[in-house]
């Protein structure tokens, strides 16, 4: 089964669009790294998280390098999703992220990477989660005033969702 190894923003805005949880019936398994667990999960949600299958990944020394030189080059990402970009690199697992500076990073070293909107897409085409509810939660994390999703596609995908 193909891993993905989500950033903190992907977590946030699935989150917000109160699907958090439904990603775990899609065909893949979801990891993120320890320290954006620490971070961002711990308690309760990280407990119920892990318990639907999240993977806790610890970075090898050679990933806590690689991790650390990203850092070093790209002061605007947080260390966490240094982390996440790592694991991915060294793992050959896909990327979710919803970070522009992060994607960039992911392209220039041809990493798979995939955001948010693809995730509603898998939920919708595997029938895993009811069109009502994706078009529900895209528009709440649409109309919160941090998304930064591009327009058109989530209007699309909103047009989509309130087909069937």
């Amino acid at each position: 089964m193909p891993i993905l190894v989500s950033d903190t923003s992907v977590l946030i805005d699935l989150e917000r669009a109160q699907v958090l949880e439904d990603m775990f019936r899609l065909p893949f398994e979801f990891a993120v790294p320890d320290l954006l667990y620490a971070r961002e999960l711990a308690g309760d949600l990280g407990d119920q998280l892990v318990g639907s299958g999240l993977r806790v990944e610890v970075l090898t020394p050679v990933e806590l390098t690689r991790a650390t030189t990203v850092h070093r080059q790209n002061a605007r990402l947080s260390v966490p999703d240094t982390f996440a970009f790592a694991i991915a690199e060294s793992r050959g697992w896909t990327l979710l992220t919803g970070d522009g500076t992060l994607r960039e990073l992911a392209i220039a070293e041809q990493i798979d990477m995939h955001g948010v909107l693809w995730l509603f897409d898998q939920l919708a085409d595997g029938n895993h989660v009811a069109f009502e509810r994706l078009h529900d939660g895209l528009s709440t994390l649409f109309a919160h005033p941090r998304c930064r999703l591009p327009a058109h596609e989530v209007r699309r995908r909103l047009a989509r969702f309130a087909e069937r």
